[in-house]
């Protein structure tokens, strides 16, 4: 039996699939491994490369088994499926998670740290809440509407749904009153758990000097700053801005052929959250620009006069997204450019 030099790991919650190569492309071993056992069992393999899809609980694997002095390569699930043969299942997702860790275009994520992951939990933890919190206003609202009450959406109007609750003087039984107030007591209590998240992301962002730089960029704020700097991996990572705009998902979709350049809708395949934080503040920006006007001549004032102004947020969060890219790299601050006389 010759020396496995890269091992593909699938990952699970209780028993783990491992499959072996050695540098010729040759099966090894193939063996099946108790979540206890995982550990000790790389422990006694030479150093080689470990490939493992990044998917829940891949980044705690890789430093685990990194730690062990192997090379340890996370590849997206989206990468590996082209290489598993027919049937699926856990030895032949491992055989393909192996087979995929050998070619050299593969393209791998960066393993992150305990402390990447801890700083990415508190907008993780705010996204949850205020989904929450936007489905008990919902409820709350269509509760109403079955008593003939219609409240426009939107949290500015929630304190007109407290205010039909509490009215004894609405239509609204008061057998259903105990029950509303529960709904409301939860989005209260969801809303100052918020701002308690929000002032923790603002005290991240003015002790960090990186986000205090991404600050100066139009459409970008103390959340979107801090999410960048906590959930993007080394900049210097990406060839140019337009790789680290494609990872967020911002560019285009492609489906040419024949020499013909066919564009779709952006491909939304890559970070959700800062992609959604980047789309966020370039509608507040153009907002701004519709009613209170873009400087003559500007890239913003040219696109808004002639494309509609969806395509236009979402052409402003591409190009916002590549000042960030270079911002990053090369360090310094936003300056606006000068505009053609």
């Amino acid at each position: 039996m010759g020396q496995a030099t890269t091992i593909g790991l699938d990952l699970a919650k209780n028993v783990f699939q491992a499959h072996g190569a050695d540098a010729a492309g040759h099966v090894v071993f193939r063996k099946r491994l108790v979540r206890a056992k995982v550990v000790e069992f790389f422990a006694r393999q030479a150093p080689c490369v470990v490939a493992l899809e990044a998917c829940g609980g891949a980044h705690h694997w890789a430093r685990e088994i990194g730690k062990l002095g192997h090379t340890v390569r996370l590849i997206p699930p989206a990468y590996v499926k082209p290489f598993v043969k027919r049937q699926k299942n856990d030895a032949a997702d491992a055989e393909a998670i192996c087979e995929a860790a050998q070619r050299p275009g593969m393209r791998f994520v960066p393993v992150k740290t305990d402390a990447q992951q801890a700083n990415a939990l508190v907008f993780r933890t705010r996204d949850l809440l205020v989904r929450q919190r936007t489905q008990c206003i919902n409820a709350l609202r269509g509760h109403l509407t079955e008593y003939g009450h219609v409240v426009p959406k939107g949290t500015d109007h929630v304190d007109q749904l407290v205010a039909l609750v509490k009215d004894e003087t609405s239509s609204v039984p008061k057998a259903a009153r105990g029950i509303l107030q529960v709904m409301i007591d939860s989005i209260e209590a969801l809303g100052k758990q918020i701002d308690d998240l929000d002032a923790e992301i603002g005290r991240r962002a003015k002790d960090d000097p990186v986000a205090q730089r991404l600050m100066t960029i139009p459409g970008i704020g103390p959340i979107a700053a801090t999410a960048i700097v906590a959930l993007v991996p080394a900049p210097e990572g990406f060839r140019a801005g337009r790789d680290f705009a494609a990872w967020l998902g911002l560019t285009p979709l492609q489906r040419s052929t024949g020499g013909k350049q066919k564009l779709g809708a952006i491909s939304k395949m890559g970070e959700r959250t800062i992609r959604r934080l980047l789309i966020l503040g370039a509608s507040a920006v153009v907002r701004w620009a519709v009613h209170r006007g873009a400087a003559p001549g500007s890239w913003l004032a040219q696109m808004l006069a002639r494309k509609p102004r969806m395509l236009v947020t979402t052409a402003l969060a591409n190009k916002t997204a590549r000042i960030v890219w270079a911002l990053l790299v090369k360090g310094g601050t936003y300056k606006a450019p000068a505009v053609a006389a």
